[in-house]
């Protein structure tokens, strides 16, 4: 027996233009379900979250909800009342006959959220508010809880407690998030909005690539044969029609129809299925190994002269990856600032190579001008052209390599959503990215295929990165050594990925002969890795392990997801080269392309992209077999 319906909307259209948003659009919510709400920037998320709250008006369908339904709402901007504090702003919401019963979470959900129930409003940072938003949010226990990117501005710590309290909680959440992990901890069902439509899988977002993928072939498929039956019709169309047979005028007509359609659902597959495909930065030139040294560096700031770096030293080499985590004000952008010499440490120094270049990822977007257009940001000495990479690209087109219509180049910056705002930062970034790149939160906001395409160029990036992130799956992907900002002073760290830290806390916290709690599900056998200042030679490759520097540290193992991707490796190489094999056998055959010449162009460039990624397979199944021997 399903679980109670919640909401339901049917058949709805919702048009802010001449093109509707929305059209025939159904669904419902049932009780218990944890819902991850995905789709591409500018999809529609917002708009499906605003009709199930009843804050959207429909132009056309029914909207229908149990009575008496409670919904609740963490928007993604939260603008502060002057003079209130976080306890009113918790209880705004909150019904005078439920103050009472609720009063009690307020400093359990505080607690945890690190916030000062009597601080004011106003005077809360980005990161400050967003925890008021979700302690609202969840003081107030809604029947239908939405989260709109609740992970952004949020340590890992918070964010990890937030996991926690949502698995426990006994509403329905629908979320909305670019933080893999966790979306695939909180949900059980997803809810994809693909070119217009909603998609509904019955399983987590930890099953979504593998769902959507067979979705996305199976209407492959049934493109190829709607063209083969409209080539039919073309076919026939051609031989002429008898003037007064109106039945095969209408034919004729219906072939048409059938061709103009064919041809805009390939157009839009091919949209939907386009990946931000950019070449890798080119390789940084060999210059100094040293790129920068923190000398015995000590700060601290504001009136009680909180203690951001209290005796550290770090040295930075060329090459290096460093992913640097943290709580809010723990001193990460401070850090930043120092690396780059937009502040001096109050003692101790910071040396820094004379020629070094920085490319720099803000996340306040401070480069930004909201009255900037968007070719004016790529291209602020005017023109069409832009320089990407020692190649003159058009503007237009370089707009289309990142997502955006080229027809929006004139739009201004202030139109754009934050994610919009975010990949028009990397696509100026990553024009001409320097011999350091400095990200600062750069996930935030951003869709799968961004984040997707965005770990592919850092992992080609050859220069030396630094990356400030709390999305856990990303730090495993592009980073091969950890800065953790502990706070009053204190930075560890750690060779690895975030999962490598993670195993090292989690034994640091058990000694030797107790228990450990498995708190890496995926890789119950991973042993922690070594405590290591960074210095050293940078590892030859981008990855979550590496031989260790020239002063004799241990390698680190694979994680588990490498060991799962070289047992893999084989599989796929097989099926590649029999792939290979049986485009070849078609193509040998002579009369192929006198009988089918589309079929025939299709068949090469399969059997191109095959070849192309046989080389990359077996290329990576070398790199991991190779950090496998040196480990």
């Amino acid at each position: 027996m399903p679980p109670p319906l919640l909401l339901s909307v049917k058949d709805a259209t919702v048009r802010y233009s001449e093109a509707p948003v929305f059209e025939n659009l159904s669904f419902n919510i049932h009780e218990g379900k944890r819902i991850a709400l995905v789709g591409k920037n500018g999809a529609g998320k917002s708009t499906l979250m605003n009709i199930i709250t009843g804050a959207q008006e429909l132009d056309d369908g029914e909207r229908w909800e149990q009575a008496g339904l409670t919904i609740g709402y963490l928007h993604q901007d939260i603008t502060p009342q002057k003079g209130q504090s976080v306890f009113e702003y918790i209880f705004s919401e909150i019904k005078d006959e439920d103050k009472e019963l609720c009063a009690y979470k307020v400093d359990i959900v505080a607690e945890a959220l690190h916030l000062d129930v009597n601080a004011k409003m106003t005077h809360l940072s980005g990161g400050q508010l967003r925890r008021a938003g979700i302690a609202r949010a969840l003081v107030e226990e809604p029947d239908i809880l939405l989260l709109d990117e609740p992970t952004n501005h949020l340590d890992l710590e918070a964010i990890e407690w937030l996991e926690g309290y949502l698995k426990n909680y006994r509403g329905t959440l629908l979320c909305v998030s670019h933080d893999r992990t966790f979306l695939a901890n909180i949900t059980n069902q997803v809810f994809w909005l693909d070119r217009g439509a909603l998609k509904v899988a019955p399983r987590g977002f930890a099953y979504f690539d593998e769902w959507s993928e067979m979705l996305l072939e199976q209407e492959e498929r049934e493109l190829k044969n709607r063209k083969a039956l409209v080539a039919q019709e073309v076919e026939w169309g051609s031989r002429g029609v008898k003037a007064r047979r109106k039945r095969n005028m209408r034919r004729l007509e219906l072939m048409h129809e059938m061709r103009d359609k064919l041809k805009a659902d390939e157009a839009a597959f091919r949209r939907a299925t386009a990946k931000i495909d950019i070449k890798a930065p080119k390789d940084i030139e060999a210059t100094s190994k040293i790129v920068a040294e923190f000398y015995n560096a000590y700060k601290s700031f504001g009136e009680g002269k909180k203690t951001i770096l209290d005796k550290f030293s770090l040295r930075i080499q060329r090459g290096d990856r460093i992913g640097i985590l943290g709580k809010n004000g723990s001193g990460k952008t401070t850090f930043l600032r120092l690396l780059i010499g937009e502040e001096e440490p109050d003692q101790g120094r910071v040396k820094r190579r004379k020629e070094l270049e920085f490319s720099y990822f803000d996340q306040k977007r401070s480069d930004l001008d909201p009255t900037d257009t968007l070719r004016k940001v790529l291209a602020p000495g005017g023109g069409d052209y832009i320089d990407v990479m020692g190649k003159q690209r058009h503007v237009c087109g370089y707009l289309k390599d990142f997502m955006f219509d080229p027809s929006r180049a004139q739009d201004k910056v202030a139109q754009l959503s934050g994610g919009q705002k975010n990949r028009l930062m990397l696509a100026k970034i990553l024009a001409n990215p320097k011999t350091c790149l400095i990200l600062d939160e750069p996930t935030n906001d951003l869709d799968m295929d961004t984040l997707d395409m965005l770990e592919e160029i850092l992992c080609q990036y050859k220069g030396t990165l630094i990356v400030v992130s709390h999305d856990r799956d990303f730090l495993d992907q592009t980073v091969t050594k950890i800065l953790a900002f502990e706070g009053d002073g204190k930075v560890e760290q750690h060779i690895g990925g975030y999962s490598d830290y993670l195993a090292f806390k989690n034994a640091d916290r058990h000694p030797v002969g107790e228990a450990k709690p498995n708190l890496n599900e995926r890789d119950p056998q991973s042993q922690p890795a070594k405590q290591v200042g960074i210095s050293g030679s940078p590892p030859s490759k981008p990855a979550n392990a590496g031989r260790g520097d020239d002063k004799g540290e241990r390698p680190v193992k694979l994680t588990y997801k490498l060991e799962r991707e070289l047992m893999q490796l084989p599989d796929k190489i097989e099926k590649t080269e029999q792939e290979i094999a049986a485009c070849n056998a078609q193509l040998a055959d002579p009369d192929f392309y006198k009988r089918d010449p589309d079929g025939f162009h299709d068949m090469t460039k399969t059997l191109s992209e095959a070849q192309a990624k046989l080389e990359r397979y077996e290329t990576r199944w070398l790199e991991l077999e190779d950090m496998k021997a040196s480990a």
